[in-house]
């Protein structure tokens, strides 16, 4: 902004006597005087600007109340400022300050001060002159301690933030500040906490995460009015029994500390919401606790808790001495030998052992010191490379490795296979064996790889037909598989009875009914602890139980060896590698024509289709193909490379299997079925046309898309890779974007930018970035918005513009994963036919706007479907006496189905827009949501919608200028409003473009025909 257009601006807002005046993000490196002419502004917004100094005439805006100056050059202000007493709040932060200055302690109506992300070492004592604060921001900063003669002073103060500074203490005197409702200390060095903290009984809310606290003082149990204690990354290795007096806690967070007990007062916490005890040594399975992402939610409070205690009678629970040991290494390497010497000393190896197909599973067992039988079911893994790929699926967390390596061909990539487990496997402990074949010797540099992957153990050397060495490699696998932390665990004597049961059951495979029936006879009855016990016994390598595949989770594997020999079989084919992976269900009748698979064809075939390993190809019935057998020869066609979007992914490590598993997610669209090979696909959508090659040497795979819907096609595509990426633990990749200056356009040769870096240049207020080639400033924003849609959504959701298509992707997968049985004298029908164990949620909710012609359309509908003997679920009908309204609107956001019907007045409405918007954030919005367009609702001309976005800005700037007008302390609830309303606004614009595309048909088109068309597509809905 110039001088001149500032001036211009500062003159109107005199004529219009304006009370708020943003000025922010401008670049300003000066105010002019004429700034003191603003005589009637209360709230000055100057933030993200270049100011070193304020003018002496700023000290004339006696009735300013609050004053933003952060994220500019300040290093003083003025004397001036003191005369701005009636100043409330003033925000400083992010300016790298060393000291305050003296003019702000001049400022004594002061009711807010944020000082976040400077260079504070200390606090000067004239601070404790602002004795009306209620709230100070001292976050990000390098204090070492708190004066407690400024703590005695600021006893109004009500939220006190002193998160990521350099604290090891606090001072008695905290305790004084008897009115604080929250206080933040995360990320300090605390060790302790002093007993007067039990003083402040008014706090709602206490954060301590990344501290180094041991203990906690008893006389925390005075926090009667906590509702949210986060103490996640400490050293707590007990808690007080005072903790049961926290009557209104809600959230409890203790993940990553040390605790090996909870005290039994704990389950007095009968609001407790949220109980975090992810990463402490307690006797509750991790599937219990919750996922083992620490960005999900922990698990259920009550069955945490529950599980708990139940395990604490020694009479109803048996330590569980059970692990899976994996042998994993190159083809010939000795794996079979090492795990049948492990099994049996005796055995004498053979001259043409032969190598294993797919994987073997041995028995072992052996007395732990205690006195306790321990038994360790060993995988031994078929090392060639067409299994690789299929390993994935049975590299389980909870187990010990061994990575054999052959000395005598110096052939092992020690660093690929040590990252598989390491991606795959939660950094499970790893030994490293080397098979020295007729005492050949080789040195492993341990220290490189130690440095590397902190999961390796040990490294030893044996020789497996003297059996040199052999009993140090068993002492070291007992030691380190004894050591797994599930190890001892007590477990409920029901899980362990039913476990016997099912290892004495002599089938290959029971329905999930049957395995829930078993349960029950051996009197375990609750349908949760027989998901939870099925998924341990899954990670031990018992049984095999996919709970998260729609298909699978109806069968229980009771031989895992059965069902994976059935898939290798397969993949190991003559006839299936001459056909370079095509195969038809004629050929699987004699690759399965064992009597132990005559029934199971169609069940495992769907295991290879859910396992990735196979597709149907799209009108070609009962033919598949295995994309990891196709032809390396890249295809023949031609490619236009003008107007390409590009983009390309480069890794750290690339495990394999990583594009042959997105040709099965997108074998819908290969372009004729024909355009595929080993490393690459081209796909054909909407006249569309996208290449994705993977160079596996270079670890990269690059992707070029062309044609009339590019960015749509770019975004499903990226977004596909994801989802695999998202599969391996700590994948490390790159995304990188093609620079577009004049340089690099239209050349073979461009300039790359990391997308992250990208990012972080915008979140840092920096929207130029220098292509290394040209040298030319580019625009940041640009160079993503050439490639792909952005979404404003926090949680990852796709952006609607594309969800139709990815949605339509997704269908069409569906169609093909949805395998069904062909009998010339039966009906099409799914082979898949449990009806019991398929819980589909068959509510249909409605969205609509109250009173008018939008309740009147809704009441016709209702008492039609009601006539036909089908239930909506309304609000007024269905939320009942204090019923809680938004977990109602959420809920509807989750439905299967949702009616929406909607009007002008249903677009301006907070409360329908916010069940829309939670529709499209819970994915699937096309398939999910019917509506039924009013016409009053203005949405299919682009003026008449950008008028319901200007509503919405007008109302959260209306919102936002009464908030300002009202004590920081006594906002609660109000910014969730205003995040509801800018969440609404920013998803209106794509919302409405996406319903304008749907035809919707009329109401009246509607009621004449008794809704059946409607009926006809929920119905269809339902039974997917």
């Amino acid at each position: 902004m110039t001088n001149e257009e500032l001036l211009q601006i500062i003159e109107q807002a005199v004529r219009d006597k304006v009370t708020e005046l943003d000025l922010s993000g401008n670049s300003l490196t000066t105010l002019p005087p004429e700034i003191g002419q603003l005589t009637n502004l209360r709230s000055l917004y100057l933030y993200r600007n270049q100011l070193s100094s304020l003018p002496p005439e700023i000290g004339q805006l006696t009735n300013l109340q609050s004053l933003y100056l952060s994220f500019n050059e300040l290093s003083s202000l003025p004397p001036e400022i003191g005369q701005l007493t009636n100043l409330r709040s003033l925000h400083l932060f992010a300016k790298d300050l060393t000291t305050l200055p003296l003019e702000i302690f001049q400022l004594t109506n002061l009711q807010s001060l944020h000082l976040s992300f400077n260079e504070l070492s200390s606090l000067p004592s004239e601070i404790g002159q602002l004795t009306k604060l209620q709230s100070l921001d001292l976050r990000s900063n390098q204090l070492s301690s708190l004066p407690p003669e400024i703590i005695q002073q600021l006893t109004n103060l009500q939220f006190l933030h002193l998160q990521n500074n350099k604290l090891s203490s606090l001072p008695p005197e905290i305790g004084q500040l008897t009115n604080l409702q929250s206080l933040h200390l995360s990320f300090n060095e605390l060790s302790n906490l002093p007993p007067e903290i039990g003083q402040l009984t008014n706090l709602q809310s206490l954060h301590l995460r990344n501290n180094q606290l041991s203990s906690l003082p008893s006389e925390i149990g005075q926090f009667t009015n906590l509702q949210d204690f986060d103490l996640h990354s400490n050293q707590l290795n007990s808690l007080p029994s005072e903790i049961g007096q926290f009557t209104n806690l809600q959230f409890l967070d203790l993940c990553n500390n040390q605790l090996s007990s909870l005290p039994s007062e704990i389950g007095q916490l009968s609001n407790l919401k949220k109980l975090d005890l992810r990463r402490n040594p307690l006797p509750i399975p991790p599937e219990i606790l919750g996922s083992k992402s620490l960005y999900q939610d922990s698990g259920d409070v009550n069955e945490i808790l529950d599980f708990y205690f139940r395990v604490q009678d020694p009479a109803e629970t048996e330590p569980f001495y059970e692990a899976k040991f994996l042998i994993i290494g190159e083809g010939g390497a000795g794996k079979t030998s090492l795990a049948k010497k492990i099994a049996d000393e005796t055995y004498k190896l053979q001259p043409d052992e032969e190598s294993t197909e797919g994987i073997e599973v041995i028995r072992w067992d052996f007395t732990l010191p205690n006195g306790k039988d321990f038994r360790v079911n060993i995988w031994d893994f078929g090392g060639q490379e067409i299994y690789h790929q299929t390993h994935q699926f049975f590299l389980s967390k909870r187990s010990l490795y061994a990575l054999v390596a052959d000395t005598r061909k110096e052939n092992t990539d020690f660093y690929w296979w040590l990252k598989v487990v390491e991606l795959l496997s939660d950094k499970s402990p790893v030994i490293i064996i080397k098979n020295e074949k007729q005492d050949r010797r080789c040195e492993v540099d341990g220290g490189q790889l130690r440095g590397e992957f902190s999961n390796l153990e040990k490294i030893l050397a044996t020789n497996l037909d003297t059996n040199r060495g052999l009993a140090q490699i068993k002492d070291a696998i007992q030691l380190y598989i004894s050591n797994l932390d599930h190890v001892g665990t007590p477990l409920p004597k029901l899980w362990v009875r039913v476990r016997a049961a099912l290892e004495n059951d002599s089938r290959n495979y029971i329905s999930f009914e049957e395995y829930c029936t078993l349960c029950r006879v051996n009197n375990l009855t609750d349908r949760k602890d027989m998901l939870r016990l099925s998924s341990y016994l899954h990670d031990l390598g018992v049984c095999l139980h996919f709970q998260d595949d729609s298909t699978l989770k109806h069968y229980v594997i009771l031989k895992p060896k059965w069902g994976t020999t059935a898939v290798y079989k397969v993949l190991d084919s003559q006839t299936v590698k001459q056909k370079l992976g095509c195969f038809t269900k004629e050929n699987l009748k004699d690759i399965w024509q064992d009597g132990e698979y005559a029934e199971m064809h169609d069940e495992l075939l769907q295991l290879m289709m859910r396992f990735k390993l196979c597709y149907e190809i799209p009108g070609h019935c009962n033919t598949y193909i295995a994309p990891q057998l196709l032809s390396i020869e890249k295809a023949d066609y031609t490619w236009d490379d003008c107007n390409n979007l590009i983009l390309r992914y480069t890794y750290t490590f690339m495990p394999k299997g990583i594009l042959t598993r997105f040709i099965v997610e997108t074998h819908p669209w290969i372009e004729e079925q024909k355009l595929v090979w080993k490393n690459g696909v081209v796909l054909n959508k909407d006249q569309t046309c996208a290449e994705i090659i993977e160079n596996y040497n270079q670890r990269e795979i690059k992707i070029r898309v062309a044609g009339n819907r590019k960015k749509e096609l770019m975004a499903v595509i990226t977004h596909e890779l994801e989802k695999i990426h998202n599969s391996y633990e700590r994948l490390q990749y790159q995304t990188l974007v093609p620079c577009n200056c004049k340089k690099c356009e239209g050349s073979q040769t461009l300039y790359s930018y990391p997308l992250n870096e990208l990012r972080e240049f915008l979140d840092d207020g920096a929207y130029l970035i220098q292509c290394r080639k040209s040298r030319q400033m580019v625009n940041v924003r640009r160079l993503i918005d050439d490639v792909m849609f952005q979404s404003d959504r926090p949680d990852g959701e796709l952006n609607p513009q594309v969800a139709q298509l990815q949605n339509e992707l997704e269908r069409k997968r569906d169609e093909s994963l949805t395998h069904r049985l062909r009998d010339s004298n039966q009906e099409e029908k799914p082979i898949i036919n449990s009806q019991s164990a398929m819980e589909f949620e068959k509510e249909i909710f409605i969205s609509y706007a109250w009173g008018g012609e939008s309740e009147q359309f809704v009441n016709q509908l209702d008492e039609t479907l009601q006539a036909k003997g089908i239930k909506i679920i309304r609000d007024k009908r269905d939320l009942g006496y204090k019923g809680l309204i938004k977990a109602f609107m959420e809920r509807i956001g989750r439905g299967k189905c949702a009616i929406a019907v909607i009007s002008d007045k249903y677009l301006k409405s907070p409360n329908c827009m916010f069940e829309l918007v939670q529709i499209a954030k819970n994915g699937k919005f096309y398939d999910r949501i019917f509506p039924i367009v009013l016409a009053d609702a203005q949405i299919y001309k682009p003026v008449a919608r950008l008028k319901y976005i200007k509503h919405w800005e007008d109302e959260i700037k209306e919102l936002d200028e009464g908030m300002r007008e009202v004590g920081a302390a006594n906002l609660q609830g109000f910014r969730e409003e205003i995040d509801q309303y800018t969440e609404i606004r920013n998803a209106i614009a794509e919302l409405t473009n996406l319903l304008k595309d749907m035809n919707t048909l009329t109401p009246d088109i509607h009621s004449k025909s008794d809704f059946e068309e409607l009926l006809n597509a929920i119905a269809q809905r339902l039974d997917e």
